[in-house]
């Protein structure tokens, strides 16, 4: 207990002061990966007591540490973590509950059940769904999409769990062609290769006409992969009509909502969502807009019995019980990831949920407006969630001000592409954002416009 208490301490040191940088701190890195592991040195021949070890790494680390959770880092969608969250995930470690089956940890299943139905709840799901606890969005796309796989060729009379997929119906999959990448590298993993592109329109929404289109193009099993947030625009494609159309030809519909269920929460995004719930399945990430630490996907199963067909394991030695947490996902050993997330949930309650979501929307609103006012800045999008897009003249001058954002330090928003422009993104996602956090940055922004020169 002495060596856990000695190393502990050192954590909660290196821990507050690393937190208490965050508003003044440059926020890209100081140094490289080369240099942190010049500073890490070598395997020693013998032991290093517990205390001196947690010293080392987080003197080696700390300058190669970007300032993501702080509030003026926009350049990924990327969350912090809410006190409380952070709190229970430390417990989390230090109770080191495989989170697996329902009988060796209760305590992970009941936390667990709990935050799955209050989740539901919020984002106005079927209450009967089954909410799996996995690492992040692209293993929750992974998760459902494993589940409408089986599901479809099932339909189609075909079991792919004993004969493989070698010889089976092929899988239509249908996703809008501006989709984000955790929804294709999931149907790689499992086999189906690259899906059918759906134009999308200028906001990067699927386009239900094409969608009814290719339905009526082709036959057999289908999956249909829409979204609620695109990476770009914000934007959320329209549910209620893809959704019927996709039901209408026997497909199963996911939803890859990383960021952008969660809008699901306001009455403000009411129509937009409008239909979202009629979906089989759906997909988020804690760690985005609840802002729950790392290790926080959320994949969300309508019909709880096809998920548990999909991801359940069995085994002579394993006390298995109705319902084991085991039966959500596609791991046996895992951490307790319910715990933070309960937390997150029960420390701002219902209202502070929607206001978190709210206040994350007018952050970046607030960004839209300033970047306006900046001289040779466009605003690409409407901004209708979190996501800003800037263009700054030609691509080479827009190019110079993101290079010359980071030079600056003062905030982070990282370069990207759309509609075969070069473009500097925001995404607004951390809690801590304030509105001189916005203010800074947006000064940053001016400043770096101004050093690129004029158009």
């Amino acid at each position: 207990m002495e060596a856990r208490s000695a190393a502990l301490n050192r954590a909660r040191d290196h821990a507050t002061s690393w937190l208490e940088s965050l508003d003044e701190r440059p926020v890209p890195a100081r140094v490289d990966a080369e240099e942190v592991a010049r500073r890490l040195g070598e395997l020693p021949e013998g032991p290093t007591p517990a205390e001196e070890v947690v010293d080392l790494l987080a003197e080696a680390c700390e300058p190669g540490l970007v300032a993501i959770p702080s509030g003026r880092f926009f350049g990924m969608v990327i969350g912090g973590s809410l006190p409380a969250a952070l709190g229970a995930d430390w417990l989390t470690s230090a109770w080191d509950q495989n989170v697996g089956l329902r009988s060796l940890t209760p305590a992970g299943a009941a936390v667990e059940e709990v935050a799955g139905q209050w989740l539901l709840d919020l984002l106005g799901l079927p209450s009967g769904s089954a909410v799996g606890f996995v690492t992040g969005a692209t293993m929750a796309n992974f998760t459902c999409l494993a589940t409408a796989r089986d599901t479809v060729l099932r339909r189609a009379g075909y079991d792919v769990q004993t004969a493989g997929l070698a010889g089976g119906p092929a899988v239509r999959v249908l996703v809008g062609a501006e989709r984000h990448p955790s929804v294709d590298l999931p149907l790689r993993f499992l086999g189906l290769g690259d899906p059918h592109a759906v134009p999308a329109d200028e906001r990067g929404r699927i386009r239900a006409d094409a969608l009814r289109g290719m339905l009526e193009s082709g036959n057999g099993p289908t999956i249909v992969a829409l979204q609620a947030g695109n990476i770009h625009s914000g934007d959320f494609d329209p549910f209620a009509e893809c959704i019927a159309l996709a039901h209408q030809h026997g497909a199963w519909v996911h939803v890859d909502g990383a960021f952008g269920l969660w809008a699901a929460v306001s009455p403000r995004w009411r129509e937009a969502v409008r239909g979202l719930a009629d979906a089989d399945s759906w997909a988020t990430d804690a760690h985005k807009t609840l802002n729950v630490p790392y290790d926080s996907g959320l994949a969300i199963v309508r019909d709880a019995d096809a998920l548990a067909s999909s991801m359940a394991m069995h085994g002579d030695y394993l006390i298995e019980a109705s319902g084991d947490p085991q039966e959500r996902t596609p791991e046996l050993s895992r951490r307790g990831r319910g715990f933070a997330t309960w937390a997150a949930l029960r420390s701002l309650g219902r209202s502070g949920v929607v206001d978190l979501v709210e206040r994350l929307a007018r952050h970046a609103r607030a960004f839209a407006a300033g970047a306006r006012e900046i001289p040779g800045c466009e605003v690409l999008n409407e901004v209708v969630f979190t996501q800003v897009c800037l263009a700054f003249g030609d691509d080479g001058r827009t190019r110079a001000v993101a290079a010359a954002l980071l030079a600056d330090g003062t905030t982070w928003m990282s370069g990207s592409r759309w509609h075969d422009r070069a473009i500097v993104r925001i995404s607004v996602s951390n809690w801590s954002t304030t509105d001189d956090d916005v203010r800074r940055s947006l000064d940053a922004l001016r400043r770096a416009a101004a050093s690129a020169g004029p158009i």
